[in-house]
């Protein structure tokens, strides 16, 4: 197995740069998911890993070569799509070994890690099956397998559950982490949903118009935010960001009905938003907010409060916990869970 190290990496479309010096270092084995919104940059940068995309500047390595100008097909990759791609007039097995027959591979080895693939996959029964008679996670399982089968140094998914319904996500997710843990090789794994980042990767790095803003674990990420962007990307519901105002001995939460919180804030910073995830705020009597919808889940419910020209709440509450529309109450913080940032730069306060 080998890592991957992006070295300075652009990427330029004409005069337009789509992707602003990357440096990254994805380490043999590990899982490394690409989060960010729609348009920042996240499929080029793999698609540049995969040598589909010229690399206008910088330098590629996989594991001590430098692949930056070789073709796909010598970089030693293997990249699942969005779509299936599988030929409809082929069986199950025939899909998987197609590219090592392509390569003049001999019918016994074809067989011996076509076998091997489907038993790691579970499509042993289904290896006589056309396409056609198969579920989209099967069907997604297949071309998982004919990566598998060609033996790669790195594997590269682009969005590969995003045709999948709810359910089929949950269950492919889950037999992505078993997929890495049996063969232990190294992934590059793009997704715009965090969710899928958060179970799946070992590192997450995170995306927004072509630079990267934080790489780290995805709980580092999610309790150690470097900025606003992160901390309202990573986490479902994403992060309270509410206009505050230094004051003495701590800011002022216009959003709180002008609650201060209690925290050392630097003399040189004017204008502050304050962060509270939705689990460190709670719902008490009172007038100051108005319920505009619950999110009643069973479990756990979503209530999302606002006050008069103040921006919207999310409060997350445990247990059976419905709040009717328009019922007038307070939210309070939890202000040891505070996040402080420069609302003019973004950067986090420390």
């Amino acid at each position: 197995m080998s890592g991957v190290t992006l070295s300075n990496v652009v990427k330029s479309y004409g005069e337009t740069q789509v992707i602003h010096g990357v440096d990254l270092l994805v380490e043999p084995g590990e899982f490394c998911v690409f989060v960010g919104p729609s348009g920042c940059g996240k499929s080029t940068l793999l698609r540049m890993i995969a040598g589909l995309e010229e690399t206008t500047g910088g330098a590629i390595r996989i594991g001590t070569r430098d692949v930056t100008r070789l073709d796909p097909a010598q970089r030693g990759v293997a990249m699942v799509f969005q779509t299936y791609a599988l030929y409809p007039h082929m069986s199950v097995a025939e899909n998987m070994g197609f590219g090592l027959k392509m390569t003049g591979h001999p019918k016994a080895e074809i067989r011996e890690k076509v076998g091997r693939a489907a038993d790691i996959l579970k499509l042993g029964p289904y290896l006589d099956r056309k396409p056609k008679a198969l579920s989209g996670g099967q069907r997604q399982r297949v071309a998982i397998g004919r990566a598998i089968v060609r033996g790669p140094e790195v594997f590269l998914f682009d969005e590969p559950l995003s045709n999948l319904d709810a359910e089929l996500r949950v269950e492919m997710r889950v037999e992505l982490a078993r997929l890495h843990r049996e063969i232990g090789a190294t992934m590059i794994y793009v997704t715009h949903d965090q969710v899928e980042a958060m179970t799946l990767a070992d590192k997450i790095v995170v995306l927004r118009g072509g630079r990267v803003e934080q790489v780290g674990a995805p709980l580092d990420l999610y309790r150690d935010p470097d900025n606003l962007f992160v901390a309202g990307f990573i986490g479902s519901p994403a992060m309270n960001l509410l206009p505050a105002r230094a004051v003495e001995g701590g800011v002022q939460v216009p959003a709180l009905g002008n609650a201060t919180v209690a925290c050392d804030v630097p003399g040189h910073v004017p204008d502050l938003i304050a962060g509270f995830r939705p689990q460190d705020m709670r719902i008490v009597p009172g007038e100051t907010h108005q319920v505009e919808m619950t999110e009643a889940l069973g479990g756990v419910s979503f209530i999302h409060a606002v006050a008069q020209g103040q921006p919207k709440l999310v409060v997350e509450t445990r247990g059976i916990h419905v709040e009717r529309p328009g019922a007038d109450v307070s939210v309070q913080a939890d202000t040891d869970a505070l996040y402080l940032f420069d609302a003019k730069t973004g950067q986090r306060l420390r």
